[in-house]
């Protein structure tokens, strides 16, 4: 005897009130000065804990030191017995010289069709759309598929050590049975042409090597002959990494979005070619767009020697942001080591792990169909993270980690320029479109 298989009901959409308060909401958390390390997050935790428990979703907030402030909370599911989903967001942002804006950067101001501010896009805007789809199911009933644990956390931009890397050595029992996560790194819209759209879905990240740089020599009189000056070592050391170019190293979400965007184009593309550069040249714009997930990295960003103009020091340092591929992590160690004079030593500033995980599944199943509802013209992708976030943390608790905002960008904005950069704002329909695409996504996850 065959039995029906049970429907699926229709996912209840976004609510109007729920589109109109995320814009309020995202311009309330820029007004919270969270710059790291210049403050602390304490003040906006107590405000998302209000905001949740003004429908009467409880949260948990959680200090790891006086004013690293973090707030988990908890969705029920309509099937308790599938695992949870980890929706994450982080509450600090990077500081904003006041002098260099056009608009005052924690005013919340709307300007333009846009609202502008530190942390507009990086990330109180998926912060702000966590909680207006959160009080959107409340207010409504609706029940997400599976139980969703969200994540407004501390610390992010200076490594997560106040954050999630505290909650998960110290917290762990807070994500008891979660099995995947979305948070920062994927989900926007890149313009492929006129009218189509790419979104890049995040399932791999770059590792973080920064690391401090030491030269040892000789110290002596500024006006004295010296074969073992640190100034000259260092600088010397620093100048052969920072002209120093890795090879090309196409791991498997990047060779997939290179593969997807050139059937899109029309383009023959031959990714084994000898001469790849010749071929990502025929995706144009996309190719430029990919250039930082191609190959490891390392720049020199910082220096300091010396005391006195007629004194040459014995002892030099400086810092290194390195980045390196999953797979390719000792390739960026052995080639710094080569790069380095004798004189100079390295120690870890910060060392964090490469991450990746296949595209595929149910969740990405339903990430790609929210985006698709919500724009007939866009096109999801795999895609790697040049930089890092909190899924590090998350992997540790075997938490399989994706990177989705669900953001529509206009096609003459250039989004990852405003990135820790000056103006950052991002578009009202845009925080419009995040709601409508993470109330599908909550949904049918």
């Amino acid at each position: 005897m065959s039995t029906s298989p049970v429907p699926v009901p229709a996912p209840v959409p976004a609510s109007k009130e729920a589109q109109r308060e995320v814009v309020d909401l995202c311009a309330e958390l820029i007004r919270f000065d969270t710059s790291n390390p210049t403050s602390d997050e304490r003040a906006c935790a107590d405000w998302v804990v209000a905001r949740l428990a003004e429908v009467g979703i409880a949260s948990e907030l959680v200090e790891s030191a006086p004013g690293r402030a973090n707030v988990i909370a908890r969705i029920p599911g309509a099937d308790p017995a599938r695992g949870a989903l980890l929706v994450h967001g982080h509450l600090d942002v990077v500081p904003a010289d006041p002098a260099e804006w056009q608009v005052p950067p924690f005013s919340g101001e709307i300007r333009d069709g846009y609202l502008w501010g530190r942390g507009a896009i990086d990330m109180k805007d998926t912060v702000a759309v966590m909680l207006a789809t959160a009080r959107h199911f409340a207010r409504t009933g609706t029940r997400p598929a599976r139980e969703i644990v969200l994540a407004f956390l501390a610390d992010e931009e200076a490594g997560g050590k106040f954050g999630a890397h505290w909650l998960v050595e110290h917290r762990p029992e807070l994500f008891a049975g979660v099995t995947e996560a979305i948070g920062e790194g994927g989900g926007f819209s890149y313009a492929l042409d006129d009218t189509r759209r790419l979104y890049p879905i995040e399932n791999a990240q770059r590792g973080m090597a920064w690391m401090e740089l030491t030269a040892s020599g000789r110290a002596g009189h500024g006006s004295s002959p010296n074969d073992e000056n640190a100034v000259t070592d260092l600088a010397e050391s620093l100048t052969r990494i920072g002209r120093h170019t890795f090879p090309v190293r196409l791991i498997e979400p990047v060779r997939a979005l290179l593969t997807e965007a050139a059937r899109l184009q029309g383009v023959d593309l031959d990714l084994d070619a000898d001469d790849l550069d010749a071929e990502l040249a025929k995706l144009g714009h996309v190719a430029d767009f990919m250039q930082v997930v191609l190959r490891n990295s390392a720049n020199p960003t910082m220096f300091t020697a010396g005391y006195q103009t007629n004194v040459i020091p014995g002892r030099a340092t400086a810092r290194v942001d390195g980045r390196f591929l999953p797979g390719h992590e000792q390739e960026l160690i052995d080639t710094i080591d080569a790069l380095l004079l004798p004189s100079v030593s390295r120690e870890w500033v910060n060392h964090d792990i490469a991450m990746e995980t296949t595209f595929d599944g149910p969740l990405v199943d339903a990430m790609c169909a929210a985006v698709r509802a919500e724009d007939p013209d866009g096109h999801p992708v795999p895609y790697c993270n040049p930089g890092g976030t909190d899924a590090k943390a998350f992997t540790e608790l075997d938490i399989r980690c994706f990177g989705f905002k669900g953001l529509k960008l206009p096609h003459d904005l250039d989004y990852g320029r405003l990135f820790h950069g000056v103006d950052e704002r991002v578009p009202l329909e845009g925080l419009r479109f995040g709601v409508r695409v993470m109330t599908r996504l909550w949904q049918e996850c």
